[in-house]
């Protein structure tokens, strides 16, 4: 494969390319930055993807707040964030019980207030999405907090 493969380039790039690739790679991303220019319309939908899914809407009702079938939504859904709707609404269910938690509520109630139908529920989502246990990520919290001095230093 050949840089000019990936993009387009001028003269002296490719020619650095074979005398300095490090450089002409560096140099080639830097102006790849400069020239790329974000997609405003494509930034919105995901922020309000991404608002839908925190607020628990199906994803039926997403798809049709935003005007898309399902399949439509999944696809956009995998573009944008890597996942589809579901996944991102898992991965906001997990992160609002892990903040309940972590403020003091028992993981049962935690596990119910974040819309989950019992703790085993989200012991599951956990396993899957963190790899590892509830309480642990809960303790690694109160861990963290537990050895930084005053002021969020490290003791």
């Amino acid at each position: 494969m050949e840089l000019s493969d990936v993009a387009r380039l001028d003269g002296s790039v490719a020619d650095e390319a074979h005398v300095a690739p490090v450089a002409a790679l560096t140099r080639l991303a830097h102006d790849l930055w400069r020239r790329s220019e974000p997609d405003v319309e494509a930034l919105r939908l995901a922020r309000s993807l991404d608002q839908a899914a925190r607020s628990g809407l199906s994803v039926p009702e997403t798809a049709a707040l935003h005007g898309l079938s399902e399949r439509s939504l999944r696809r956009v859904s995998d573009r944008v964030f890597g996942y589809g709707p579901k996944t991102l609404a898992s991965i906001h269910r997990f992160q609002r019980a892990l903040r309940l938690a972590r403020s003091g509520r028992p993981a049962s109630e935690a596990a119910v207030l974040a819309g989950y139908a019992d703790q085993s529920h989200l012991a599951r989502d956990t396993r899957r999405l963190a790899g590892t246990t509830f309480s642990a990520l809960v303790e690694e919290r109160h861990s963290d907090r537990n050895d930084k001095a005053p002021g969020g230093f490290a003791g």
